[in-house]
């Protein structure tokens, strides 16, 4: 069932998702290569997760912020993917009221704590760099809680303001969502009641975040940049710098991609755009982010040799 009579009203009671393409062909090779990149992740992740986990050397609070940021790069492709994977071998598919719900709560609530714990990251990095000496008091195990809490918390926030906003619109009508999942956006455009207060709450809600994580980053390499062009050893520079750019290019990738969606005036681009930009950040930057941490950094790079010196040589 698609839709139940209510007096003179058809009350949706499921969503049929468009996807990405209606090309049978086209279809069988991105169902081939996001399944590769979907394992990948999946893989990847996990791989970081238990690295650090038993890796007594990366014990240090950037690399728990890293095995978290792995938990939700898992989180918030899977939130989308699988379902997304069944859309390209199925004619028509059809998620329910509640699934769609469910969908867009998790991809929210994990790319919320993406957010916040891509800032904690980068004021881990402010402290390394520019207060060396302070780093176990500003940086203790007290404080790397209370930045994981305000990362969880926010993000549960954040998603129950899109859930109770989605729960609020009434849809009576058209029921294709023109995407791959159910993006609050397309959802808002299919509602039959006053959406005035439930495409605000969630827009605020999710604004503010990005602009208090971004300004916090911001802050924080401002400081970092100061910091190290007062150095005077070119190598000091360097691997000040150094220790830097896997961060930064996990930032940029994943604020750049947000700016396109959700800040560039929807006229700027159209909705195929859209859908490509969000494969990418929903699909391709979770892949991604182990990748980066792994092949830029010396001390995952050690971490992993050792162990698999362990492993063959136990």
């Amino acid at each position: 069932m698609e839709s139940l009579v209510d007096g003179n009203h058809t009350a949706v009671t499921g969503f049929i998702l468009l996807g990405l393409t209606e090309d049978p062909t086209l279809r069988v090779i991105l169902f081939m290569v996001i399944l590769c990149i979907y394992l990948v992740t999946i893989s990847g992740n996990l791989s970081t997760i238990i690295l650090i986990r038993i890796s007594s050397q990366l014990h240090h609070p950037m690399y728990f912020f890293l095995s978290h940021l792995a938990l939700a790069d898992i989180g918030f492709s899977s939130s989308v993917t699988p379902n997304m994977l069944v859309n390209f071998l199925v004619e028509r598919h059809i998620i329910s009221y509640l699934g769609c719900a469910t969908q867009t709560g998790s991809a929210v609530f994990f790319g919320t704590v993406e957010c916040f714990l891509l800032a904690a990251m980068a004021y881990d990095r402010f402290v390394t760099i520019c207060n060396p000496l302070l780093y176990s008091t500003k940086m203790s195990t007290q404080v790397c809680n209370r930045l994981f809490s305000v990362a969880y918390i926010g993000g549960f926030l954040n998603a129950s303001s899109f859930t109770i906003s989605f729960f609020s619109l009434s849809f009576c009508g058209p029921n294709q969502v023109n995407h791959f999942f159910c993006d609050f956006a397309p959802l808002v455009k299919l509602s039959c009641s006053d959406v005035s207060i439930p495409a605000v709450v969630p827009s605020f809600s999710a604004g503010s975040i990005i602009v208090v994580t971004v300004f916090v980053i911001a802050v924080s390499y401002i400081y970092i940049l100061i910091t190290i062009l007062k150095m005077r050893s070119t190598e000091g520079r360097h691997k000040a710098f150094s220790t830097c750019t896997s961060h930064i290019t996990a930032v940029t990738l994943f604020y750049g991609t947000i700016t396109f969606i959700y800040v560039l005036p929807k006229s700027s681009y159209s909705t195929d755009q859209n859908k490509v930009v969000s494969v990418f950040y929903m699909v391709v930057i979770p892949m991604l982010n182990p990748l980066i941490y792994s092949l830029r950094n010396n001390e995952i790079k050690g971490a992993l040799k050792r162990q698999l010196d362990r492993k063959i040589f136990s």
